[in-house]
Parts: structure tokens; C-alpha cells; sequence
């Protein structure tokens, strides 16, 4: 690790920016992971000049595996990487155990850090929330991003969150609640050191000028396809202060934005999970070029005429050629 634990926040002000992207994972028609694809893909994101990928997690379809196909997956990802984006994992699971023996895998393949979920089950108030996480950063040296969101069953409240930011490893929190003012909040009560990311793409530019440093854990970077350079430029154009010309940009993304709200985003804030809106994005994917490939089950495969459908807007709205 390039860090230690004295070191891990200045480590993540300092390395972790712009572009850290949570991709769909590529699956066979017999319902395994697709080898040759992932690699395929991360040559893709690696040309696109993604900082940084955040996989294991919901988007990546890692809840929905067993455990030994979870560490094969991570496998593939770290040589296929071959050390050219840093690389995250995410943590899903209930049992602090299970977690670092996880986290132990991962940072012997070279990742830098993971982004944990609250236990989904059994730990629910402040103090055993606190210790769960206490427990887990006294056991493992790796960098740790919160994942704040109510698909956990507990969004972690403000005194829970000053208390968690002083573990020495806590270097992130994903603010998955979709209110910005409660991101704002977080910015205003939490130490200088501590990165607050909101992994929407719609509030970044914002979040740019309020204190922001990257989008951590969403993927809008890698599915706006013919577009994505618009993304970037507005990025650039705010760093060097020029916010009315980045907002031009940012506003020239609005049609895909709201169709990409309207397919993915919605359906998460309806249900509180990933799951059914996960075929859109594995749709889409393909149509730009990635590969994706079924859905696994329990969740129902999307119809032939969904998929139509979405290659026909994404064309119509200049994200595929």
C-alpha cells in the first residue's frame, strides 16, 4: 500500500479524484463471470481515462455470487488492471469476519481500499454500528469508504458520522442518500481530511465548487459513450475557475442525464435496491460498445423490446454513433 495508517487521509485527498467508476460485470450466457470480456473492458476504461474503478458491489452483481466466484472476479480485475487505475472493492456483508477475510484477499491483489456497507442485518444502533466498523479498521490496514445509503436498512447519522471519520482508516463516505443539503451538511460537520463524495453525476459540477473532488462509485463517466468528453471538459474548465463555460458543458449533458435518471436512478430510489434497474444499465452497456451480457438470476432478464427501446433513445441522443 502506498499509504499508512498515520498516512491514509492525506493519501486519499491526495490520490483519490475525479473519475472512480463502478462498472456492470460482463456475464456468459451460461451464467458466469465472462473473462475475456472484463479484460476487454477494462482495456476500455483504461482508454477513457478512468482514474480509478470501485467494483465487488451491488452494480457489479458481486451480492448475487458465491464467495469463491466474489474472489475470482477480483482476481481478474487486478491482472487485467495490471496496475494502470487504482482499484477499490466494496463490501457487503453483515459479518465483520467475512468482511476482512474479504479485505485481506483484495489488498494482497494490489487494491487500495474498499468501500463497506453497514451491517444490512442484526446491528442497528450508533454504538454497535461504531463498533462493527471499529473492530474492522483495528484489523486491517486498508482505507475504508463509507457507503451511506438507506439500501443498508440504517442511514449513518451525523453523530455516528463524526464518530467514524476519527477512525484512522475512514478516509471516504459515499453520500448515497439522494438529498444534496444533507452532503452539504456532512461537508460542514466533518474534518478537513475527510472526503465527502455525492455519486451522482448530476451534482457534480457543484460539488466541484463546493469542496468536491470526485465522483466515487457510479458509472454516468462510462455511460454517456460519444458524450463523455463533455463530462471531462466541464471537470477541467471548473478546475481553472471558468464556471459559466463548465456549466454549458454540464447543461449539454441534461437530455441523457434525465433519460439515465428515468431508466436506473428513479428505480432505486423507488425500491431502495439495485437489482431490477441493473438490467437497464447492462443494455446499455452493450450499446456503447462494453460488453455485458444476461443479468443473473433471480432477476427477470429485461424484454427484447426494452432493449430496443434503449438502443433507439441512446442513438437518438448521440451516446452511441
Amino acid at each position: 500500500m502506498q499509504y499508512t495508517r498515520d498516512t491514509a487521509k492525506q493519501w486519499a485527498q491526495e490520490t483519490i479524484k475525479d473519475f472512480y467508476m463502478c462498472p456492470v460485470s460482463p456475464i456468459t450466457n451460461d451464467l458466469k463471470f465472462d473473462e475475456k470480456g472484463l479484460r476487454e473492458n477494462m482495456d476500455a476504461f483504461v482508454e477513457m481515462g478512468i482514474n480509478g474503478l470501485v467494483v465487488g458491489g451491488f452494480i457489479s452483481e458481486c451480492w448475487n455470487v458465491t464467495l469463491s466466484d466474489w474472489m475470482r472476479y477480483h482476481e481478474i480485475v487486478a491482472d487485467a488492471n495490471n496496475g494502470r487505475m487504482d482499484l477499490w472493492s466494496i463490501i457487503l456483508d453483515p459479518s465483520v469476519h467475512q468482511a476482512l477475510e474479504k479485505m485481506a484477499f483484495v489488498e494482497k491483489l494490489g487494491f487500495s481500499g474498499v468501500e463497506v456497507i453497514n451491517p444490512v442485518v442484526q446491528l442497528r444502533t450508533d454504538d454497535e454500528v461504531f463498533n462493527f466498523f471499529k473492530y474492522l479498521t483495528d484489523h486491517s490496514d486498508l482505507a475504508v469508504c463509507l457507503y451511506r445509503t438507506p439500501v443498508s436498512g440504517k442511514v449513518l447519522g451525523w453523530e455516528l458520522m463524526e464518530r467514524l471519520v476519527d477512525l484512522d482508516t475512514v478516509v471516504a463516505v459515499k453520500q448515497g442518500v439522494m438529498v444534496r443539503a444533507e452532503t452539504l451538511k456532512l461537508r460542514s460537520i466533518l474534518r478537513d481530511d475527510f472526503i465527502v463524495s455525492d455519486p451522482f453525476e448530476s451534482f457534480f459540477l457543484d460539488d466541484l465548487r463546493h469542496g468536491g473532488q470526485v465522483i466515487f462509485g457510479e458509472l454516468s463517466y462510462i455511460l454517456y459513450g460519444e458524450k463523455r468528453h463533455l463530462m471531462r471538459e466541464y471537470m477541467d474548465l471548473a478546475k481553472s475557475g471558468q464556471w459559466e463555460e463548465a456549466y454549458a458543458k454540464w447543461d449539454a449533458l441534461t437530455p441523457i442525464r434525465e433519460y439515465y435518471n428515468d431508466v436506473f436512478l428513479w428505480d432505486i430510489a423507488k425500491t431502495a435496491t439495485y437489482a431490477s434497474a441493473l438490467a437497464n444499465m447492462k443494455i446499455w452497456f452493450e450499446a456503447i460498445g462494453l460488453k455485458a451480457g444476461p443479468i443473473l438470476p433471480p432477476v427477470e432478464q429485461p424484454t427484447e423490446q426494452r432493449k430496443i427501446e434503449i438502443f433507439e433513445n441512446l442513438e437518438a441522443l448521440g451516446v452511441v454513433r
